[in-house]
Formats: C-alpha cells, structure tokens, sequence
C-alpha cells in the first residue's frame, strides 16, 4: 500500500470511525401508564423500604425507585410524606393510607434470610384505588446479587404498568476514557444501566472503539489497535477470554452482531484506502464481501429480523445513510436532508433507525423509519454522538462532549419522544455506549 493512495483516506476513515407469588387475573387492570405520548403524566407510585432486618430492603426499594423514575413514567413519592408503612407482604395493605397522599400504585416487598445463606426476596404491586394486586413475585438469590433483583422487580413492574418489557436488568458496555484531551486513555469497560457495578476490561494501553454487544449472550465485538493498527476482538465478558477475528493485513473495523449473534458485519480496508463491508461466519470463519463502492462503507447495523443492513457512507461525497439487503448488492440511499449521517443503529422493534446527524456545527441524535421519512431530532448540542438503544426500544442512550481544556464525554439517555433527558453517572469520561440485551 503506497502512503500516498491511502494516507488521505486514512485520516477520513479515523475520523469516522471517531466521531461516527402469583400474579392476580391475567387481563389489564385499570390502572396503566401510556407510554406512547410525548410529555407523560408520570404514574404516582409509592415505593417503601422492603420489609426485614436487613439494610437490603432499604437499599433494593431505592433502587426499584431510581430504575422507574428515569424511565420519566413513573414518579416515586417521597416517602417522608407517608402516613402508614406496611405491615406484611402477605396481608393486603390500609389502602387509605394510600389515597390519603393521591399514590396511585403501591409496591410492597420484603427481604429475609433463605436457606444455604441465601436472601428470599418478594414484591406485591398493587393498585391503589381499586384494592387490586397487579403482580407479585417470589425469589431466591445470593446476598450480593440484590441490586440484580431488584432491576428483575422493575422490569416486572414497568411490564405490568406498560404492556412493554423492560430494560432495567441490562447492562452498558462503553468506553472509559481518563486523563487530559490531548492524552486520553481509553479502557473498555462494563457496568448496570445505572451507571453501578462498573468494571474496566482492558488496561488502557492501546486505543479501543465501538465495542459493541452480542444479542445473544454476554460475548462483545470492538475495535483495538493492539497490533498497531484496527483490528477486530472478540471478549467474553463472563470468563474475560479474548480473540482476535480474522488475521486480515489491513484495517478492520465497526463491527456489529447479527440478530442471532452467529456473525459479524464490519468494515475492511482495502490497499487503495477504500472500506468496504464484509460478513464473517463466527462458527466456520468464512468471510464474504458485501459490497465494492470506491468509498468508505462504515458503521453497518443489521435490522432486527437479519435481513437488511444500515450503514454509512460517503459515496455520494459526504457522510449519509444506506440501506440493503442482508446479502450485498445494491444499496438504497436513505437520508436526504442536510447535514451529514452517520452511526446508524436499527431500533429493536424494527420501525426506526436512530443516527448521529451534523449541522451547522451542531451534532444532533435522531431517529427516522427506514425507508428515510419521519425524520425527528431528538436533542441536539456541542457533540451529541453514538446513539444506542434500550432492548424494549423506547430509549436511547448516547454521548455527549463538553467544551473546554477540561472537557469530555458523558453518557445520557433520552426517550423516543424526544423528552427526559438524564445523565447516566460514570466516575471518568466515557463514550461509545452499547446497550446489552436483557440478562438471563
């Protein structure tokens, strides 16, 4: 490869690759939360601390609170403006109690000791103003798996609430990044979708980007340029164990799983400075090119049912969005409006394609369907980028960058309507989030 074929392309390309207890009756209760309308009514819930001797119970119904209340559906009551506290989970609760400070749903929970040094762990949810038990649950798990249980309580509240699952027992997968701008380290790193539980998988040593999950199990694609340039890794985020995929002479990059987690789509470099994409088999390793445009072809995304893929490319001169089919071939452009297009991401329903749009020097997060209409911005700012989307589909997560010498990256969430923009903690910087499907 000559430096001067492909060194100018180089530099477009890592500027892409950079910026780019049995449940009452099964039919619906009353009481349930619209999660289709722009600026919701939040749900009034009262959430005490669970029941028994233990700090747990505390801690598990402060957890169940946050989870619903960044959903932006739910507002917990302040518990100081309780009157009465429950007695039992067994024993239906003073529901005028309840009334008296306008909570229209109720959970009730307790934590106590189970056998072989395990916690038994129960929930009722109840509707206030009929006296019904909406949902309720049993479980039995180690002491320091509670935080796991109680995101398993909010996913089955937000289902009962919604008719939509939730996305509370996942976890993020996302870039750590430390140190001055000039000098970042970047670590892979994992943690709950609350920003808890938070662990580095890489030492920082070399460059990482776009890690992505697998939908199928806790396995991760990313890019390193452990070998000096970008290559592919494969990490299992259970036992640690790492792979490279492919041994392939120049740049791999961009990777993303199918839906059945058997392959990998990314992008090759070809010797002349073009990218172009390409599907890898994981079983059998077998490679197959998908397409062959004198560009760079980046950022593919398949859709939920594997049969398209979405992906950016400059190949009509500036960055803009392309679908085609699974297989290769012709590629049907779908963005038209001003501004260049990149990182797009199909949601987990399979109605929309989130992206990362540039604008007159603002970076905005957007969605639009996939044949390019309904295009709607979600929030805009300095540097919005790297859109990923929660399992049920009706959030997104993303980055953000500040300015100034002493700027960086964070993590926000933002829902499908465009409304309840929050900041996920992390202790450092952080980008490139990819959102795990729910635990199993």
């Amino acid at each position: 490869m000559q430096i001067g074929t492909w060194f100018p392309r180089l530099t477009l390309l890592l500027a892409m690759l950079m910026v780019p207890l049995g449940l009452s009756s099964p039919a619906r209760a009353q009481l349930d939360v619209d999660v289709t309308q722009g600026n919701v009514d939040p749900l009034r819930i009262a959430i005490p601390y669970f029941l028994g001797e233990s700090d747990i119970g505390a801690q598990m119904a402060d957890v169940i609170a946050g989870d619903l209340t960044s959903s932006g559906l739910f507002a917990s009551l302040d518990r100081a403006a309780f009157i009465g506290q429950p007695k039992s989970v067994n024993k239906p609760p003073r529901f005028a109690d309840w009334t008296a400070i306008d909570a229209q749903a109720l959970v009730v929970g307790g934590v106590a000791p189970g056998g072989d040094g395990k916690l038994k762990v129960e929930f009722r949810l109840w509707d206030v103003a009929s006296g019904k038990q909406l949902a309720g649950q049993s479980y039995s798990t180690n002491p320091d798996n509670w935080r796991r249980i109680a995101h398993v309580i909010s996913d089955a509240i937000y289902e009962r609430m919604t008719g939509e699952k939730g996305y509370f027992d996942t976890r993020i997968v996302f870039v750590d990044e430390t140190g001055p701008k000039e000098a970042r380290v970047k670590r892979l790193a994992v943690m709950d979708q609350d920003g808890f539980n938070l662990r580095t998988l890489s030492s920082g040593q070399t460059l990482v980007l776009t890690p992505r999950f697998s939908p199928t199990n806790q396995m991760i694609a990313y890019t390193s340029f452990e070998q000096g340039s970008p290559h592919i890794f494969l990490q299992n985020l259970d036992n640690g164990q790492k792979e490279l995929v492919g041994n392939f002479p120049n740049m791999a990059f961009a990777p993303r799983f199918s839906p059945d987690g058997g392959r990998i789509v990314m992008s090759l470099l070809s010797p002349e400075g073009y990218a172009n994409l390409f599907e890898m088999d994981l079983g059998s390793r077998q490679v197959r090119q998908l397409s062959a445009s004198k560009a760079i072809d980046t950022g593919p995304c398949f859709s939920p049912d594997g049969q398209r893929i979405v992906f950016e490319s400059d190949r009509d001169g500036t960055q803009q969005l392309y679908v085609m089919s699974a297989g290769g071939g012709q590629a049907q452009r779908i963005s038209f409006s001003e501004g260049r297009y990149a990182t797009p991401v199909w949601s987990p329903r399979g109605d929309l394609i989130a992206f990362t749009k540039q604008l007159d020097g603002r970076f905005l997060i957007g969605v639009m369907k996939p044949d390019g209409s309904g295009e709607r911005i979600l929030t805009d700012g300095y540097h919005n980028e790297g859109p990923t989307w929660a399992p049920n589909g009706r959030l997104l997560m993303f980055f953000r960058e500040s300015q100034g010498a002493s700027g960086g990256p964070r993590l926000f969430t933002i829902d499908l309507t465009g409304y309840n923009e929050r900041q996920i903690p992390t202790p450092n910087f952080a980008s490139d989030p990819a959102w795990s499907p729910v635990l199993k």
